[in-house]
């Protein structure tokens, strides 16, 4: 609280004149720094601090029983484990002594690194990386509008030209690994996309050969 001290006695001036007392104002802060804290106190408990975004997908119900999944026309398979390894293979998966006569589906190891998931992708999906390339520079050129773009670009990446991308995943990956293939997917321009399928038993049993 503001308090007033007197200071200085009178006494006589010049010519015999009595001065008037002087008066000193101190200021008590004590309570300034009480109502501080009591703001501080109330807004922090008031408060709302960021939450964790999350991702939230939806998984199928697994099936019964296994059932011969339909071919995907120019598909790359990726098959996530532990330690951050991936496997792929493109086309459709043929086991060893299929009814086709077929070659028995070999799997490939790429990783997280640009030299490999990325640079994969940009190759697979050539087409639609180059396609969306040449939409970018007439947009950046204004001869094509914003909204005429993104709608290109969207009928690019669901183009028949484009690549499918499957993610399957066994006991052992982790949500991470799923989320940065969707990541490096959305980068790399790959627009039919799909998570959540259950890995088949011959699929299974040649990535556990893989990771022995």
């Amino acid at each position: 609280m503001a308090e007033i001290a007197e200071g200085g006695g009178g006494g006589h001036g010049k010519g015999g004149k009595k001065r008037a007392k002087k008066q000193s104002t101190r200021v008590d802060m004590t309570p300034m720094v009480d109502l501080a804290f009591l703001l501080l106190t109330f807004f922090v408990l008031t408060s709302t601090f960021s939450k964790p975004k999350s991702m939230e997908l939806s998984m199928p119900a697994p099936p019964e029983k296994e059932i011969d999944q339909p071919e995907v026309k120019n598909g790359v398979t990726f098959l996530l484990t532990k330690d951050d390894r991936i496997f792929y293979y493109a086309g459709q998966f043929y086991a060893p002594g299929n009814e086709k006569g077929a070659p028995p589906t070999q799997l490939q190891e790429t990783n997280f690194s640009s030299e490999g998931l990325h640079a994969l992708l940009l190759e697979k999906n050539k087409w639609a990386v180059d396609e969306i390339k040449g939409l970018e520079a007439k947009n950046v050129n204004k001869t094509l509008p914003d909204s005429t773009f993104k709608r290109l670009a969207m009928e690019a990446t669901a183009d028949t030209r484009a690549i499918t991308v499957l993610i399957k995943t066994d006991d052992q990956a982790t949500y991470k690994n799923a989320i940065d293939m969707l990541d490096e997917l959305k980068i790399c321009n790959v627009g039919k996309r799909v998570l959540g399928v259950e890995m088949m038993a011959t699929e299974y049993a040649l990535l556990q050969e893989k990771i022995k």
